[in-house]
Formats: structure tokens, C-alpha cells, sequence
């Protein structure tokens, strides 16, 4: 299990899978809690215990006959109107996990360096959630869905600009969209010479040298506890 995948996270994944497959078919479906482990489960026990919990709380259901839980089999599940409202809540972008989703380019070894010695460590130590990107992502599918997932799920974004790249700013759009925080980064020399294209160019863009890190610590620990309403 990915360390960023708390429980409250797993038991989001099981209501957007029920109601995906339920959406597609137009009818309750039948699983048992082995197949959740594929998306984001840490074992098919502890799956069989959020079919539970979530049955109990009122967000699914099922035929009487049927349940079981620990020992799984439990056929014919479906969401209720608390478990769809969780849906389209969830699709809607207003869920919020216990981490940060970077969206970067792939292949800079400085920025690279820079991201696992100063950016995530400054982010933990800022608001206590873990900085996540793709990398660290264990999950089979689509990457673009998978991706997707990644940022509606998160708390907040962090977007580098520093290459201008594209899919990084599909990806801040996308965050904006759906309400998110997103904080902007980019090179510091880079940005004073060029700036970023002027959908952004007028956001908070916190620069970063890789030569004063503490004033980038600093500066990032200030930007996202606003951001976050965090107290200081």
C-alpha cells in the first residue's frame, strides 16, 4: 500500500468504484473484496472491513442474505443516496485526501535533486501531508485516468513551471477546476527572465534556486499555510 493511501482515501476508492460500475451497467454488481486491492487496498481483509464500515454508516448496500464482510461474498451492492452524494461529491473534486500531488516534468536531474532533498521534506515539515507525483503511484490503468484520480483525490497541488510544459499545465487547470489549492513553482532565473504564459505569469509562483533553499523553505511554508488555511 502506498503510504498516502489512508483509509478514508480506500474508502472513497470502494464508493468511486461502486459507483462507476454501477453507472456503466445500470445495475447493483457483483465483487468480493479481493479485486479491491487493485485499486488501492493494502489487503482484501482490510477491504472486506470498509465494505463493512460503509455498509453500517448507510453510504452502501446490499441484500440482507448476502453480506458476510471478513469472510467477503457480499453480491449485488449497490451505493444509496448518502453513497452517491459521496460520489458526486468525490467527482466534483471536493474529497480531500492526506497528501500533495506534484505535477512536474520528468528527466531535469537538478530539478529532480532538488525535489526529493528540499521540496518534499519543506512540505512535510509545512503542513504534515506527504508531496506526492506519478512515480510514486502503484496503481494498474490508464495513466491519464490515473493521474486525474491523483489530483481530484489530493489536498493540494504543486505545479513546477519551470520547463513549460505542457502536461504540467493540464494538469494546474485541472486542480483549479475542480477548486483545489495549486501553488506555482518555477527556477528562479528562468522566471525573472521569462516568466511563465500569463494565465499564470499573475499567480503566486514561489522561485527556487537550489541555492537558497531556506528562503524557498521559507517562502513555500508561508504560500501553503494560506493556502490551506493552516495556523501558523
Amino acid at each position: 500500500m502506498n503510504k498516502f493511501t489512508s483509509p478514508a482515501v480506500q474508502a472513497m476508492n470502494l464508493i468511486r468504484y461502486i459507483g462507476d460500475q454501477v453507472s456503466e451497467s445500470g445495475e447493483p454488481i457483483q465483487f468480493s473484496a479481493s479485486g479491491l486491492e487493485s485499486i488501492g487496498g493494502s489487503s482484501a481483509r482490510f477491504a472486506a472491513h470498509l465494505v463493512e464500515e460503509l455498509h453500517e454508516s448507510g453510504s452502501i448496500r446490499m441484500a440482507e442474505s448476502q453480506k458476510t464482510f471478513a469472510g467477503t461474498t457480499f453480491l449485488d451492492v449497490n451505493l444509496t443516496l448518502k453513497g452517491w452524494a459521496q460520489y458526486e461529491a468525490e467527482k466534483r473534486g471536493t474529497f480531500a485526501g492526506n497528501y500533495g500531488f506534484l505535477a512536474m516534468e520528468f528527466g531535469d536531474a537538478k530539478f529532480e535533486e532538488f525535489v526529493v532533498q528540499v521540496l518534499k521534506p519543506a512540505v512535510q515539515e509545512a503542513t504534515g501531508f506527504e508531496l506526492v507525483d506519478m512515480r510514486n503511484v502503484s496503481r494498474t490503468g490508464l495513466i491519464d485516468n490515473i493521474m486525474r484520480v491523483q489530483i481530484r483525490d489530493a489536498k493540494f497541488v504543486i505545479v513546477d513551471l519551470t520547463h513549460d510544459n505542457n502536461g504540467a499545465y493540464w494538469e494546474a487547470g485541472y486542480a483549479e477546476g475542480l477548486g483545489k489549492p495549486v501553488i506555482y513553482i518555477c527556477e528562479k532565473k528562468k522566471f525573472e527572465a521569462q516568466k511563465t504564459h500569463f494565465d499564470t505569469n499573475h499567480c503566486t509562483t514561489v522561485p527556487w534556486s537550489g541555492e537558497d533553499d531556506d528562503g524557498f523553505h521559507r517562502e513555500l511554508t508561508a504560500t501553503l499555510r494560506r493556502s490551506l488555511a493552516l495556523s501558523s
